[in-house]
């Protein structure tokens, strides 16, 4: 996925990472126009929350029926994560991939240096679509690195117990650990990402790892999530597309199902060591380098190559603004 609000970041003393947290945070709706037409629900970056671990962008493309059209577009710096719900999308990549993304494929692209790719909806029409894409930042050991692109059909499933350690739902580890089980997609720094289905009711108790931070994102239905250290406090309500950041230092976290039944999906890892610099679809360190990404995209560059089946057609960068990219900095 593209950004269309990339823009400044403003410069302030980073706040630490340093406990439990139950804050809950609205996704803000960026409508992507044209021959798109796409609705997007963005939960991370937040004003005070620019990351969850390395994990630094979170959209939820859909519910919704719509005919996209993703031209090809560069991303230096990360590797994006594409986990559908409904839908198929097709991706071509500039590493000569070209497959379509679908249910229970999970398709992981590494940027490094620089990649470029595209993404369609198949047919001519609109249809329905239903997706999350995160990207995750690259460690400085990786993200000078080359291109890469995975897609794994079979991921661990795990089943989630109750507090009482009876059978509450079932999990799909897509990235990272969980449970027990790992993922087979290749990762750069300690985290995980998880979708979790709970059982009309039932009551799940997700494991968690203390030294990591996490965040919860509602997908579908309703959820309680029992948050707060001090068992007497309310639980918090997690509705379809909000996301609940917990901190750090937690052994696992109870969430309830509604009388339909419920769809999480669980984001968490070590804190990230660096600061980053994030604009349009770059992650860097500084201003200095996303400027000289943005110009040689513009300059039609090989560093970031050519999508297959794709002829001259591509997104073009917005302009800069007229001050200094800043890091994103942690304000909770």
């Amino acid at each position: 996925m593209t950004r269309l609000d990339a823009g400044p970041e403003e410069v302030e003393a980073p706040a630490a990472c340093d406990g439990p947290r139950a804050l809950l945070l609205t996704s803000r709706d960026v409508p992507l126009g044209g021959v798109r037409g796409m609705e997007v629900h963005r939960a991370l970056p937040q004003r005070d929350l620019p990351m969850i671990g390395a994990w630094c962008f979170l959209d939820r493309f859909g519910p919704q029926v719509a005919r996209m059209r993703v031209e090809p577009h560069p991303h230096i710096g990360l590797q994006t994560v594409t986990w559908p719900f409904v839908g198929e999308v097709r991706h071509r990549d500039t590493v000569g991939s070209d497959v379509l993304v679908a249910r229970g494929a999970l398709n992981l692209m590494t940027s490094g240096a620089g990649i470029a790719h595209s993404e369609y909806s198949t047919g001519e029409d609109a249809v329905a679509l239903d997706a999350l894409q995160l990207w995750i930042t690259l460690p400085d050991a990786r993200r000078h690195g080359p291109q890469a692109f995975e897609r794994h059909e079979n991921l661990p499933e795990v089943t989630i117990s109750s507090p009482n350690g009876e059978d509450a739902g079932e999990a799909t580890v897509v990235m990272g650990p969980f449970g027990g089980a790992e993922s087979p997609a290749t990762v750069h720094t300690p985290l995980a990402g998880v979708e979790v289905r709970i059982a009309a009711g039932a009551s799940a108790r997700l494991p968690l790892e203390p030294a990591w931070e996490y965040g919860l994102l509602g997908v579908f239905g309703d959820v309680r999530v029992h948050a707060h250290r001090d068992a007497a406090a309310s639980a918090l309500d997690l509705a379809p597309h909000d996301l609940l950041y917990l901190g750090i230092h937690r052994s696992h976290i109870d969430v309830v199902a509604g009388p339909e039944g419920a769809t999480v999906f669980l984001l968490g890892g070590e804190p990230f060591a660096d600061e980053i610099v994030m604009w349009w679809n770059f992650v860097g360190r500084s201003h200095d380098e996303i400027v000289a990404a943005r110009d040689e995209w513009e300059a039609d560059s090989p560093r970031f190559g050519h999508v297959v089946g794709h002829g001259s057609e591509r997104i073009p960068a917005p302009p800069l603004p007229h001050v200094r990219l800043t890091p994103r900095r942690r304000r909770v």
